[in-house]
């Protein structure tokens, strides 16, 4: 299957969903915008992941519109792309444009549109449909165009035209969707979180006493780049010392001091798919006796959240198992005080331990870092808490990164100041359990020395 196949059979798969619902009716969904970042310059631009996902366009200023009706007892779709014309001046300066002309060839589009025609077009498009699926509450100004949209066709309504009077959102449909991976997409995660690895082993290396965060940031990114990566999947985490009990810290100018550890949590984006790794590693290569205490125990928690990575168990269950091990080892080092705590069940019970780990075990990973998708069952119908935690099943890729965070305080043993873990792969679910995709990179404490000993 070439790549046009691919996106045609996703947007045939949502207008399937879209006749089952409604019996046909007109989808709108645009790409991001570009942005500013001061003056007259614009941050890097990234598309739309759910425009992309049903497209595979990158360039900014397009908007996709499918009409789903009906043909016999089934469903047919016209897809209509909205994209940039041809502006041979602009193309000087900001790059060659694909343009309307050879869209449809190019992305097995029916029919492609300067989006200079939008407001026109949609005019026709929205005319006499009962059903307008659309991103709900996504901006205002996207608010702003579905008013004017709905506008122009009402006014026709003496003309006997008649606009959508049902309204959808959209993403849910969508994100179901992105959810479960197919071959394609997982090869490139694969190939995205070997990149990855293969950062984190040279930023390993490179690691030095007396050298600043941002330069071991710095190994990241060259080795994003130059293995064919397009960018960041996130602003990566570089955070030495103190800095590693900060989660979403960004890599500073703090120096890399002997004796302390060094948190990264970084990953590239390819071909818009995300990676996520994390590992935690001594500055000087060796661990103290604390810091690979608390290490195994991250380890050993994210072990036991692997083993119940697989189809069948809901989402919740690897954190729960991951949260049995953190909490003992807690217990065992006397973070925690089992005469005040009475028991493990207590300790969990109470949330003790969310002093030292604050955060949930995964997260989906996808097209972005916390991908899209509901962690609840029925997300389609309805949400909320009363749902069901969402069983995994296979196709779903999610991280697993346990962790342990030890701050400065009075009632704690300064041997464990300023100690913070995090370990963190990539999982594809399968029919066996789960694969982890981001293991090119050591995770055991022996491992890591050995490969920052040997360079």
């Amino acid at each position: 299957m070439n790549k046009t196949d691919i996106y045609r059979l996703r947007r045939n798969q949502l207008a399937e969903q879209i006749f089952a619902k409604t019996g046909g009716g007109v989808a709108i969904i645009s790409t991001a915008p570009e942005l500013t970042r001061n003056r007259d310059s614009e941050f890097p631009y990234r598309h739309d992941s759910d425009f992309y996902y049903l497209t595979g366009f990158e360039e900014p200023g397009a908007t996709l519109v499918m009409k789903v009706g009906k043909s016999g007892n089934h469903f047919e779709v016209q897809s209509h792309l909205f994209c940039r014309p041809k502006d041979p001046e602009r193309e000087i300066w900001d790059g060659i444009r694909l343009g309307p002309d050879a869209a449809p060839e190019t992305l097995g589009i029916e029919f492609a549109h300067s989006n200079q025609e939008l407001d026109q077009k949609l005019n026709d498009l929205l005319a006499d449909q009962s059903a307008l699926y659309v991103r709900l509450a996504d901006s205002a100004e996207s608010d702003r165009r579905l008013r004017h949209w709905m506008k122009q066709v009402r006014a026709q309504a003496r003309s006997g035209v008649n606009a959508p009077s049902q309204l959808h959102d959209i993403d849910a449909m969508i994100h179901e969707m992105r959810l479960f991976k197919n071959v394609h997409e997982i090869d490139i995660m694969r190939r995205a979180a070997a990149i990855s690895a293969r950062a984190h082993i040279r930023a390993m290396q490179a690691c030095k006493p007396g050298m600043r965060e941002y330069q071991l940031e710095a190994e990241l990114l060259h080795e994003f780049r130059n293995s064919g990566a397009q960018c960041v999947a996130y602003n990566s985490i570089v955070a030495g010392g103190a800095n590693s009990c900060i989660l979403h810290y960004r890599a500073g100018s703090t120096e890399l001091r002997s004796g302390e550890l060094c948190l990264i949590d970084a990953g590239c984006e390819l071909d818009s798919y995300a990676s996520d790794i994390t590992r935690t590693f001594p500055v000087n290569g060796k661990f103290s006796g604390p810091q690979r205490a608390l290490y195994d125990i991250t380890l050993a928690a994210q072990e036991a959240a692997i083993a119940m990575t697989k189809p069948g168990n809901t989402f919740m269950q690897p954190h729960e198992a991951a949260l049995q091990v953190l909490t003992q080892g807690l217990l065992d080092e006397k973070l925690l005080k089992l005469t005040e705590l009475g028991s493990l069940e207590n300790a969990i019970e109470t949330g003790a331990y969310r002093r030292f780990y604050m955060h949930r075990t995964s997260h989906w990973l996808g097209m972005d870092v916390h991908d899209v998708g509901s962690y609840r069952e029925s997300a389609l119908e309805s949400s909320g808490a009363d749902k069901p935690w969402r069983i995994l099943k296979s196709g779903m890729v999610i991280t697993i990164e346990p962790g342990l965070y030890i701050r400065p305080a009075d009632d704690i043993d300064e041997k464990f100041w300023n100690i913070g873990i995090r370990i963190e792969d990539d999982a594809v679910l399968n029919d066996a359990g789960c694969e982890l995709i981001s293991r090119g990179v050591p995770v055991k404490a022996d491992e890591i020395e050995a490969i920052m000993k040997n360079v």
